[in-house]
């Protein structure tokens, strides 16, 4: 379960009584998405998490673009159609719902409309790899998030995990391997070089 300190943090963020939008951000297989379900469920009425990867590109746009070997890249994302929805987050009347996509691993597709952000929820938990870039439409996300926690993991960890959730998830060990060397590794890279943008480092104990 996440740290006392990290929570003292959130209950920090949260005394002003007003909604705020934490950032979840790391390489991929850091735990991020663990950190955000455990987070919610220190304040499940509260609070609710906003997945990144409900913007994945279609796979069927992916080929016609020619980017499914790269599933995963910034660039295969709508990023601006996220960054619009965190905007609208910021400024949510208090008579909407505004519905959010999920990434469903299962079928590897987005699903759109799938988790329901109500006025009442005070914390936003924010998850996703991309959320520091400084470019393209990643770059107005920083303003929008109220504070930022980078999930740092040694790499040979995290790279275990990603071979195992793409066995987990149909490749063979080979197909996996190859996977996180040439794709999910440049993305790490890509998203370690923005770790000094972040509010907090949180690592696991």
């Amino acid at each position: 379960m996440i740290q006392s300190r990290y929570q003292a943090k959130i209950d920090t963020l949260l005394a002003s009584g007003q909604r705020k939008l934490l950032g979840i951000v790391g390489p991929p297989g850091s735990g991020k998405s663990t950190l955000a379900q455990q987070i919610q469920q220190l304040y499940p009425q509260q609070s609710v998490v906003v997945p990144m990867d409900g913007y994945h590109l279609a796979n069927c746009e992916l080929a016609r673009l020619g980017k499914a070997a790269r599933k995963g890249a910034e660039d295969t994302f709508d990023s601006a159609g996220f960054a619009a929805l965190i905007q609208r987050l910021k400024t949510q009347p208090t008579d909407e719902t505004i519905y959010a996509p999920e990434f469903r691993r299962a079928i590897e597709e987005p699903i759109a409309n799938a988790i329901p952000i109500q006025p009442q929820h005070q914390l936003i938990i924010v998850e996703g790899n991309y959320l520091l870039l400084e470019s393209g439409h990643w770059a107005q996300l920083p303003s929008l998030l109220d504070e930022t926690w980078y999930v740092d993991v040694g790499h040979t960890l995290r790279e275990s995990r990603l071979i195992q959730r793409h066995i987990q998830f149909g490749r063979s060990e080979a197909a996996a391997i190859e996977w996180v060397q040439s794709t999910d590794g440049p993305n790490a890279r890509l998203i370690e070089a923005s770790k000094s943008r972040a509010d907090l480092l949180f690592t696991w104990e």
